[in-house]
């Protein structure tokens, strides 16, 4: 199989078996994303897709290799979109999908002391899988209607408030793995780090609680857990001192949030047992729960 994406006219974006990558220029603001991919000889036009979100790095490279073995077991195509540092600098542009601009930080306390909301929605990252998956889809002439998501630590961060602010995408199982923190569903607590002055509706919730997003975290990515910047702050450490607690905290809230609204969660909480902060172990698991069986 080949592909050439025409989105970028300068650069050569064909696509062949093995590990790769091309660049892809979303239609809303023309920014260019290169997209690491790596695509099985074994592909076949019914064939999953998987999406794989790198952290704090922006390494895309490293974390679609982490992935080869499982996308040759399970006969994936699994691409690996790098939101590079000088064009989405800032925490803010990625982790946080652009959904807040003007941000000033206080370095001693790690905390955000101002920023804007950006309610211009098509900024936001998200839309970016959805043109990504077609564009690929379309060229493969591909059968599959649906994406799958693995993100981990800041990709993490980012797949948590896809299934929140933009519910009704073509990704099907979202994968958040050992978030930092979070964009929790309570209404009390100010954006970002909950709902308060937020674009969030209670229409817009209700469907995103019927998203399949698994929070996805290591047993002992815990408040002992040396690896990794995690952020320390009187707003974050509401959700607790640790990335699991975090974890647990805010699937907790968002079961209350949606008892509240009288709609059924489909959110999971899944604890992969004697693992920390490790993108690959967790990817490990990511791939056996997606696409393994019990004799794996």
């Amino acid at each position: 199989m080949q592909l050439v994406l025409g989105s970028s006219p300068n650069t050569n974006n064909e696509i062949k078996a093995g590990s790769g990558k091309f660049s892809f220029a979303n239609s809303r603001n023309g920014k260019q994303v290169t997209v690491h991919y790596y695509l099985p000889k074994t592909l076949n036009k019914n064939s999953p897709v998987l999406f794989v979100m790198h952290g704090a790095g922006r390494n895309g490279g490293p974390y679609r290799d982490t992935w080869v073995e499982h996308a040759d077991r399970y006969n994936v195509l699994v691409l690996a979109p790098e939101y590079s540092d000088d064009k989405y600098p800032g925490f803010w542009n990625y982790n946080l999908a652009g959904m807040i601009s003007d941000v000033k930080v206080n370095k001693e306390r790690t905390g955000i002391d101002s920023y804007k909301i950006n309610s211009k929605k098509e900024e936001w990252v998200f839309d970016d899988f959805d043109e990504i998956f077609d564009a690929v889809k379309d060229s493969l002439k591909l059968k599959v209607k649906t994406y799958d998501m693995f993100g981990h630590s800041a990709g993490g961060q980012i797949l948590h408030r896809l299934a929140m602010f933009k519910p009704g995408s073509k990704a099907n199982r979202i994968l958040a793995s050992n978030s930092g923190w979070y964009t929790v569903p309570d209404s009390t607590a100010l954006f970002p780090y909950g709902l308060k002055n937020s674009t969030a509706t209670k229409k817009l919730l209700t469907k995103a609680f019927k998203a399949q997003l698994i929070v996805f975290l290591g047993e002992k990515d815990n408040e002992n857990e040396k690896r990794g910047d995690l952020v320390r702050s009187a707003e974050v450490d509401v959700q607790g001192t640790g990335r699991l607690a975090r974890g647990k905290y805010f699937y907790t809230k968002a079961k209350q949030y949606a008892d509240a609204l009288r709609v059924g969660l489909k959110w999971k909480l899944v604890i992969v047992p004697d693992v920390g902060h490790d993108h690959i172990a967790m990817g490990n698991a990511a791939a056996k729960y997606l696409y393994g069986s019990e004799n794996d």
